[in-house]
């Protein structure tokens, strides 16, 4: 993921945190864990993010996509060269 992309994974986070039921998957299909940071390089999710989605509710998704809206504008960015 590069900078460029950060307007748009905050903006999927905006809209998916608004939906009443039925909150949408952050996959991109981009499925590769950041070493350092432990999120993925595609949906900025953790391994224990990414392993539960399937059995959350939407409160708890609509959580994990605030998270990810929050990750992405600290720079958690794979490929960015100025992560935190």
């Amino acid at each position: 993921m590069t900078t460029e992309a950060v307007p748009s994974i905050v903006e999927r986070a905006v809209a998916a945190r608004a939906v009443a039921s039925g909150v949408p998957s952050p996959c991109i299909s981009i499925c590769r864990i950041d070493p350092e940071s432990g999120f993925c390089e595609g949906c900025l999710r953790t391994i224990d993010e990414i392993a539960a989605w399937s059995r959350m509710g939407d409160a708890d998704k609509r959580g994990v996509w605030r998270a990810i809206e929050l990750r992405a504008e600290a720079g958690f960015l794979a490929g960015a060269g100025d992560k935190p």
